[in-house]
């Protein structure tokens, strides 16, 4: 009988984090396919003793959407939810699985996920919330994109297919180390130019260009790419927007600033987002319009 969930996965050296979030999901009863990129620790005898399918891949040419799809097309279940090893489901939320697997099969659902960031040096935790489409139909045309920040919403668009957000939280605690963080971030640099040389007409490549740049504080090259997709994609509003917010704040150009925020808002009137940052636009040029205050005791 066919399942109706697959847990799909790609891991290495997770023998620490694997059983955690393997637990999370047991409830569930999903199939459980592991790809495995090249592990030297007990993770596969892991991901086995919990009942995982797991398949070797060789990962010497780095491609994580190549990685994902390997696992896809051995799932057998209705439904695929991805997670990472270092990612839990929820328990609380688990409720909310059940009424989507029922529903539509053409629809990828979005999770919150809440990322628990430690920083190994000072030992401060920052959580951030973002949301990533990690269940969807098992359907052959829906396959992740892209080498690094691989994604598979594209996909399900381009088949007819739609996106839908949910309540589902998934829980994502990693340590932070600087130095190999700025080392990951100048690969993914690297990887990125490669995937726009080879498929130039790709802008969403872009996207995560520019947050690769920007999270190395080379706002110079952030604003750069940044300017490149407004002007790729000029009917959307947010690019613009981003655009004039590398202006306003790291590249100070107000003048360009004001023109990418009034593009924004005549794309998508009352867009709040640009009406907030031409407020503070607006606060910047009357600071700097205003006279220094004399020295104290001054007289004149």
């Amino acid at each position: 009988m066919r399942p109706a969930l697959s847990l799909c996965m790609i891991v290495r050296n997770e023998e620490r984090n694997l059983p955690a979030c393997l637990a999370s999901v047991r409830p569930l009863s999903p199939e459980i396919v592991i790809v495995d990129t090249g592990s030297t620790d007990a993770t596969p005898r892991i991901a086995a003793d919990h009942g995982a399918s797991v398949f070797a891949f060789d990962f010497s040419f780095v491609d994580f959407a190549a990685a994902r799809n390997h696992g896809l097309t051995r799932a057998t279940g209705r439904w695929i939810l991805v997670l990472d090893a270092d990612e839990t489901l929820d328990s609380a939320t688990l409720p909310l699985l059940e009424p989507l697997l029922a529903g539509p099969a053409d629809t990828g659902f979005y999770l919150e996920r809440h990322n628990h960031a430690c920083d190994a040096v000072t030992t401060l935790t920052t959580t951030k919330l973002d949301h990533a489409v990690r269940l969807f139909p098992n359907r052959p045309e829906y396959r992740y994109r892209g080498r690094v920040h691989e994604t598979v919403d594209a996909s399900i668009l381009a088949a007819g297919g739609r996106l839908a957000t949910t309540a589902i939280r998934i829980q994502h605690s990693f340590a932070t180390d600087p130095e190999s963080r700025r080392r990951r971030n100048h690969r993914y640099i690297g990887i990125l130019k490669e995937e726009l040389a080879a498929h130039p007409d790709d802008d969403s490549r872009l996207d995560f260009l520019a947050a690769e740049y920007h999270q190395l504080e080379m706002y110079a090259e952030a604003t750069a790419v940044a300017e490149r997709i407004a002007l790729l994609r000029p009917n959307d509003a947010r690019a613009h927007l981003f655009a004039g917010v590398y202006h306003l704040l790291y590249q100070p150009d107000l003048l360009r600033a004001r023109a990418d925020f009034l593009r924004a808002l005549e794309l998508r009137p009352g867009y709040p987002e640009a009406l907030s940052f031409l407020h503070r636009l607006d606060e910047t040029e009357n600071s700097a319009s205003q006279p220094d205050p004399p020295p104290p005791g001054a007289t004149y």
